[in-house]
C-alpha cells in the first residue's frame, strides 16, 4: 500500500477500532436502554429482567452491534474524510462554502451506513426477550430471515436509520471543532485525550436525546418479524397511544441514553484522535 493509500485508509481503521472499543464496554447499558424503548419501562425494571434472563445472556445479541458499529464508524469517518476531500477539490472553483460541502459529505457517509441495517435489525431480535426462544444467536437470525421472509426484512426499520444519521452526522462533524474550540486549551497528551472525550461525550448525548423518539421507533418497528411495514408516523403513533399521550413515556430512557452516549461517544472520539496520532 503506497503512503497516501495508506494515510487516507488510517481514518476507517482508527474509527473502526474505536467503536470496537466502544460497544465492549458498553454494551451492558445500552441493554437497559433497549427493554426501555421498547416497552417504556424504568431503569430498576429494564435491570430486573435483565437479572431474570441471567448472566449468560448478559453479552447475548454483542456480536451484530460489535460488526455493525465497527464497520460504521469506520464508515462514518472515513467517507467523511473521503467525501469532503473530493467534495473540496470539485468545488473549489465552484465558491460553494466550505461548511456546505462538508455538511454534504456528512450527510452522504451517514447514508451510506444505513446500508448495514441488518446488523441493528438482528441486535434487536436478540435483544428482545419475547424472542429468545426463537432466535439461537446472530447467525441463525440472519439465516431465519432471509429463508423465511426474504432480504426486506433484514432492512426493517431502514427509514427512522435515514432520518437519523445523515442529520445526525452533520452536527456531530460541524459542531465537533467548535465545541473543542471553547474547551480550556491543553497542554499535554493527557489534556488533549480528555477535552476530545468532553467534546464527543457533549455531542453524542445531546444528540442522543434530540434523536431519541425516531430511536424508539426504530426499536419498535425492528422487534416486530413479519407483518405489514407500517411508517414511522404509523409506529410513533401506535407508541404514544400506549404510553398514554405522555411526552414523558415517549422519552422514558432518555436519562440512560444521555449517560450512555455521554460515555460512548466520549470514548470513540478520545480513541478515534489519539490512534490517530499513534498512526
Amino acid at each position: 500500500m503506497d503512503p497516501e493509500s495508506a494515510q487516507q485508509g488510517k481514518h476507517y481503521m482508527c474509527g473502526s477500532m474505536a467503536a470496537f472499543t466502544n460497544i465492549v464496554i458498553t454494551f451492558p447499558i445500552q441493554k437497559v436502554l433497549f427493554r426501555q424503548q421498547l416497552h417504556g419501562v424504568r431503569v430498576t425494571e429494564a435491570v430486573r429482567q435483565l437479572q431474570t434472563d441471567g448472566l449468560r445472556n448478559l453479552y447475548r445479541g454483542l456480536l451484530p452491534p460489535l460488526l455493525q458499529k465497527s464497520i460504521t464508524v469506520a464508515i462514518m469517518f472515513g467517507l467523511y474524510e473521503d467525501f469532503s476531500r473530493v467534495l473540496l477539490d470539485w468545488a473549489g472553483g465552484s465558491g460553494a462554502p466550505e461548511l456546505l460541502t462538508r455538511s454534504f459529505a456528512a450527510s452522504l457517509a451517514g447514508t451510506a451506513e444505513a446500508l448495514l441495517t441488518p446488523f441493528e435489525r438482528v441486535q434487536t431480535l436478540l435483544q428482545d426477550h419475547r424472542h429468545h426462544g426463537r432466535f439461537n444467536n446472530t447467525a441463525h437470525t440472519f439465516r431465519t430471515l432471509l429463508t423465511e421472509y426474504g432480504i426486506r426484512e433484514c432492512y426493517r426499520g431502514l427509514v427512522p436509520i435515514l432520518l437519523r444519521n445523515g442529520p445526525s452526522n452533520v452536527l456531530f462533524f460541524g459542531l465537533r471543532g467548535p465545541i473543542k474550540e471553547q474547551l480550556p486549551k491543553a497542554k499535554s497528551k493527557a489534556g488533549h485525550l480528555v477535552n476530545d472525550f468532553v467534546c464527543g461525550g457533549v455531542l453524542g448525548a445531546g444528540l442522543g436525546i434530540m434523536f431519541f423518539p425516531i430511536n424508539v421507533v426504530k426499536s419498535r418497528a425492528q422487534a416486530q418479524v413479519g407483518g405489514a411495514f407500517k411508517t414511522c408516523s404509523e409506529v410513533l403513533l401506535t407508541v404514544w397511544r400506549e404510553r398514554g399521550g405522555s411526552v414523558a413515556m415517549l422519552f422514558r430512557g432518555a436519562h440512560l441514553n444521555y449517560h450512555r452516549s455521554l460515555i460512548s461517544w466520549g470514548i470513540i472520539n478520545a480513541t478515534y484522535e489519539l490512534l490517530l496520532k499513534l498512526f
